[in-house]
């Protein structure tokens, strides 16, 4: 029924009969039974809308007016992720409508739909936006990120992963209006992720804590040590595939950054030990207290949890194992593989703390596994 203007009362009926399957078929409230969808209070409806998927919620937004208020001024979150096809009416459908939207994620997995009209529309009536999700975006261009940008100036998480049509000045714009940003995927973003937009983005949007830069080749140490300067509280950075950082960029993030817990570096094979013996100081040079506490009082939650430095060929065993030995929650042992070295062949023989217990366990009792 989704996309229909005008919906027949047997249509209705059977919008009720699904919303309320979950009583069973039968609601008693303030004395009275419902049995039928007129009877439904507001309350209860979006009591109910919770608990249905979002192509439901839809569909009963259009039962009539007073459902359509009532979801309108209660409705937060928004996924259209299940629609394969005329997403971008639906959007510019909905958009004017639903106004009170905090979370929208509008990901497409298939066949781009998504065009600049759509964004343009939910950016001019979505105010109190947060998050957006309009990754594999294909179609979207600039026009998008600037409507965003004046539109929705409280966004928090932004994901145009896949947008490859989107520019660094586009980007650049767009942080310079957004610094409430703390989570951001550029992954793929050939096109946006230079180190212009990076130091846009390390000046105006100091509260970023996620970044994905995933194969943006144009990122260089430029713009990732201005990010680590501008943005002290980032705990995620991705950097896989961007072949153009070196030490540089690892050395800056291990001493700016003091809340980094996972750090992507797959195919960074301009990386040397420098950058892993950084990191491995980090800890300390970060909480100089630190190097007073014992180690068996200290946190495991603080510094690295997640390493990856596959294929980072130049890299030696002792720089790995350095950073493996600062930072206990890194693991090389089975079904804890935080330390991911994939195709690194001469870093066979680092290995996490608990692993080597285990091999030391084994080797003490070497007839109690049989």
């Amino acid at each position: 029924m989704v996309g229909k203007e005008n919906l027949k009362t047997e249509d209705l009926n059977l919008c009720f009969e699904k919303l309320m399957m979950i009583g069973g078929g039968k609601v008693k409230m303030e004395g009275r039974v419902m049995t039928d969808w007129k009877d439904i209070p507001m309350e209860l409806l979006l009591q109910i809308l919770t608990l249905v998927d979002d192509q439901t919620v839809i569909t009963a937004s259009g039962v009539c007016r007073g459902w359509r208020d009532a979801i309108c001024l209660g409705l937060t979150r928004l996924s259209l992720s299940w629609c394969n096809k005329n997403m971008n009416n639906l959007v510019l459908s909905f958009a004017p409508k639903f106004t009170r939207l905090q979370t929208l994620i509008l990901r497409q997995d298939k066949k781009p739909q998504l065009e600049d009209n759509a964004v343009q529309s939910i950016a001019n009536f979505c105010r109190d936006l947060q998050v957006l999700d309009l990754s594999k975006s294909f179609k979207l261009t600039d026009r998008s990120l600037y409507a965003l940008a004046h539109g929705c100036p409280n966004l928090t998480r932004l994901n145009i992963s896949g947008c490859s049509a989107f520019s660094d000045i586009a980007l650049e714009y767009l942080a310079g209006f957004c610094p409430k940003l703390k989570v951001l995927n550029l992954c793929g973003c050939v096109g946006a992720a230079s180190d212009r937009a990076l130091q846009a983005i390390g000046r105006y949007c100091s509260e970023l804590q996620c970044l994905n830069l995933g194969w943006c080749e144009e990122v260089g140490d430029v713009g990732v040590m201005s990010l680590a300067y501008g943005c002290p509280d980032l705990r995620t950075v991705d950097l896989c595939g961007c072949l153009q950082i070196t030490d540089d960029s690892v050395v800056a993030l291990a001493n700016r950054c003091p809340h980094l817990r996972s750090l992507g570096l797959y195919y960074c094979q301009n990386i040397t030990d420098k950058a892993m013996y950084s990191l491995a100081q980090s800890l300390v040079k970060n909480k100089p207290a630190a190097r007073w506490e014992s180690r068996k009082s200290r946190n495991d939650e603080e510094g690295l949890k997640t390493l990856n430095i596959s294929q980072c060929t130049a890299l030696t065993p002792s720089a790995v194992q350095a950073v493996c030995d600062s930072f206990p929650s890194l693991h090389t042992c089975s079904g804890r593989h935080s330390l991911i070295m994939s195709g690194c062949l001469n870093l066979t023989s680092v290995h996490c703390a608990c692993a080597v217990q285990a091999h030391r366990t084994a080797a003490a009792f070497p007839h109690s596994l049989n």
